[in-house]
């Protein structure tokens, strides 16, 4: 008998660490309490089979003005190739919580291929393909087990050149965790996403972050003479550590302050033992006018596998109002060039 029911934080994670090496941040009691700090109902799910949990679930709950929604990002964790009846239950399931709390549709983006197999199993579980995009469905991920010369070998030329002219010109780069750190970080940000065309996450929900990893959340800065040039957000989840948010000066567009930034990031994940760095969030292939093509081209640089998630889907609540969501999620997603 399979059921559905909320479980601690410790469990959760325990769960996660164990059966799904593949999962990150996304599906972890930490990346719940960031979003309860930020005032979200965040519901920590386990999926059972008699007393043995088959899978788990981080989901958050969204208020929204084109309507309420739940989201759960990079998941559900469950065997997406193997067990269709856990599948159908669990959406069975999380339909019924959506309904208590009067959302339109649940999203999810699982952490799965985005693969031809995995398109038609969303089609047969009547999951319909969001317009939005949700949590990184392209990334560059690389496997820092192997040597810095191997590193430097898969590099594309000139991004081994701007390390190494980095290193020439004396870029220092220094991380902190501090409070300070993440403030600094955030209004650097708010310059960066004013010049580039984008919108940042909010203070509080950067702050939070800091708050709940604690040192297992880094900003790194690059700095030449005592100007900075670059800055970047990291978060260290075995076993991997993430590029999650960055920020650059007018200076560091001149010098290769990102270029030192990652190395040193590189660097220091190797020596705690991690085994993957994660860059979280490039552009789809072939798509040159897509607003993340610019950094598409920086983070590929540095080599490593190119990975694709299947993309977001909705599981649909209230038809007659998640047309209107999806129309309007359409528009949007045309004019920010996602």
């Amino acid at each position: 008998m399979m059921y559905l029911k909320e479980i601690e934080p410790e469990a959760l994670d325990l769960y996660v660490s164990k059966e799904h090496p593949e999962a990150n941040f996304l599906q972890t009691s930490s990346w719940a309490k960031v979003y309860e700090k930020d005032g979200k109902k965040v519901f920590c799910f386990g999926l059972f089979d008699e007393k043995k949990i088959i899978g788990s679930s981080v989901v958050i709950l969204k208020p929204a003005k084109r309507g309420r929604y739940l989201e759960i990002p990079g998941g559900p964790l469950l065997d997406w190739d193997g067990d269709i009846k856990a599948l159908r239950f669990f959406l069975k399931e999380i339909a019924k919580v959506a309904e208590a709390n009067k959302c339109v549709f649940v999203r999810m983006r699982p952490n799965i291929p985005d693969t031809e197999q995995h398109r038609k199993l969303a089609e047969r579980l009547k999951l319909v393909k969001s317009p939005m995009h949700l949590h990184a469905e392209h990334t560059v991920m690389l496997d820092i087990t192997k040597s810095d010369d191997e590193l430097m070998a898969e590099m594309r030329r000139q991004t081994r050149y701007e390390v190494r002219r980095a290193q020439k010109l004396g870029i220092k780069v220094s991380y902190e965790t501090t409070e300070k750190a993440f403030n600094d970080f955030y209004d650097l940000q708010l310059e960066t996403a004013e010049r580039q065309g984008f919108i940042p996450s909010s203070r509080h929900l950067i702050l939070s972050q800091h708050e709940v990893f604690g040192d297992k959340a880094r900003i790194y800065t690059a700095s030449l003479d005592g100007k900075v040039l670059a800055k970047g957000e990291v978060l260290l989840q075995a076993p991997e550590a993430i590029y999650h948010e960055a920020a650059s000066t007018l200076e560091g567009r001149k010098l290769p302050g990102a270029y030192a930034l990652q190395w040193q990031i590189i660097q220091d994940a190797k020596a705690l033992g991690l085994k993957r760095y994660n860059l979280f969030g490039i552009a789809p292939p072939n798509s040159p006018h897509h607003r993340y093509a610019g950094v598409t081209t920086f983070k590929t640089g540095f080599g490593g596998e190119q990975v694709a998630y299947l993309s977001a889907h909705d599981l649909v609540i209230k038809p007659m109002h998640y047309r209107l969501v999806h129309a309007l999620e359409t528009i949007r997603k045309k004019k920010r060039h996602l």
